[in-house]
């Protein structure tokens, strides 16, 4: 592993000097395998490409993972922060029904503008009872994080821990 700040290179199939140390977002370049790499289109906004490559992957791989890459699915979303706002953007543009998930409604408005169907204070019995229903798949920022793999809650058997 190559750690992204302060990381020595112990690859001898990446040039330059072996014994220099890695500075991350602070490079001016950095070497990497063209395994590794992703060629951008020239014109491409790179500010709109970098949260595709991060948060973006982050919330697409458990979507493709369980199917919803497809759509027709019902899809809750739980967290609407970064991740979740990308993940709420993808789950649509795939033609899934979203159900975004809150603690308070403070973020409905956002949650809407992003393509959101429904919203849901978790807090609140009343939000609970009004959209009771049957979601397919939860994505919550902590399970797409840490393992890139959603809670599921039709299908264990397909989980990769069991």
């Amino acid at each position: 592993m190559v750690q992204t700040y302060n990381g020595k290179k112990n690859y001898s199939r990446i040039g330059g000097n072996q014994e220099s140390r890695t500075f991350g977002g602070y490079s001016g370049s950095y070497v990497v395998h063209e395994d590794y790499a992703i060629k951008f289109h020239q014109g491409m906004d790179l500010t709109k490409a970098g949260p595709i490559l991060c948060a973006g992957i982050t919330m697409y791989s458990p979507l493709s993972f369980w199917g919803a890459n497809n759509g027709g699915k019902t899809v809750g979303i739980v967290g609407i922060g970064g991740l979740g706002t990308m993940g709420i953007k993808l789950a649509k543009a795939l033609g899934n029904k979203v159900v975004a998930i809150s603690t308070s409604d403070k973020k409905e408005t956002l949650a809407r503008e992003k393509g959101a169907d429904e919203f849901v204070v978790s807090k609140d019995p009343e939000s609970i009872k009004k959209h009771a229903m049957f979601v397919i798949l939860f994505l919550t920022q902590l399970l797409c994080h840490m393992i890139s793999m959603p809670t599921c809650l039709y299908s264990k058997s397909r989980a990769p821990w069991s």
